[in-house]
């Protein structure tokens, strides 16, 4: 008995561990036999330029569906927020969760800004200041 006891905590130890070694980002599929209810309808808020909407969901709690409100998120250039859904495989039902997926849509528009700055920064290293070369017209005296 004792030898088996002492088995138990250190097959429990193990377990332990690896369950603290596991990465924190991995993502839990949710499986049950009870389908969620139709998504409710939410009026989405007017957005910040540099955020989109993340729908809201049906969560499971262990006893029953509960709604999650859907919510504002920092947009991803170059990415489109895939929500969260729920899919049926057999009888069962799965909740997959919210993710960021690459838009093969998506075009990079370059911000004019950006060009500027860059322009100036070349400017600077080239001709010392920035201010010209001094050759032009209108530099002042040359003589």
């Amino acid at each position: 008995m004792i030898i088996n006891h002492s088995l138990k905590k250190i097959m429990l130890a193990i377990v332990l561990a690896g369950a603290a070694a596991a990465p924190a980002i991995a993502q839990v599929s949710i499986n049950i036999n009870l389908a969620p209810p139709p998504p409710q309808h939410e009026a989405v808020p007017a957005l910040a330029p540099a955020q989109v909407w993340a729908p809201g969901y049906w969560a499971w709690t262990g006893e029953r569906h509960v709604w999650v409100r859907g919510h504002a998120i920092q947009k991803r250039d170059g990415y489109r927020w895939a929500p969260d859904r729920w899919e049926q495989r057999g009888n069962g039902y799965y909740r997959q969760p919210g993710t960021w997926v690459r838009d093969a849509n998506h075009v990079y528009v370059k911000d004019k800004k950006d060009k500027k700055e860059k322009y100036a920064k070349h400017n600077d290293k080239r001709h010392g200041n920035g201010h010209g070369n001094g050759h032009g017209k209108g530099h002042g005296k040359h003589d």
